[in-house]
């Protein structure tokens, strides 16, 4: 089982930059496929990025491709979202997700999913002033 905490919501200015983090609790950590998620009101919660347990090329929504980066630390157990470019449309509440999927592979349709993950932190909020 593993604890998910996120950090680093905030608000910014349009054009602007932030970085969130999710700490996880858990000794495989490195097992564990990981999402970002976001979920602005009156909207469903919808898929931002993911990384493989095994590491390689994050998968990214398309309204965020080219602006955010995600990555992971499993010494530190932290996945991050590096944010840039901002807009008024990113404003949500970000949620980090986690499943354990070691050693199997999910495809890009499945990693993008919010049903696949079984752990999820509380979110952090994330405003950004026009």
């Amino acid at each position: 089982q593993v604890q998910l905490v996120e950090s680093g919501g905030g608000l910014v200015q349009a054009g602007g930059s932030l970085r969130l983090s999710c700490a996880a609790s858990g000794r495989t950590f490195s097992n564990y496929d990981m999402g970002w998620f976001r979920q602005a009101p009156g909207k469903e919660r919808e898929f931002v990025a993911a990384i493989r347990w095994s590491g390689g090329s994050p998968v990214y929504a398309d309204s965020v491709k080219g602006r955010f980066t995600m990555s992971r630390d499993n010494s530190k157990k932290t996945v991050y979202l590096q944010m840039n470019s901002l807009k008024p449309e990113d404003a949500a509440v970000y949620y980090c997700a986690a499943d354990y999927y070691f050693p199997k592979y999910r495809s890009r349709d499945e990693i993008g999913n919010r049903q696949k993950y079984d752990y999820w932190g509380q979110g952090t909020q994330v405003t950004v002033s026009s």
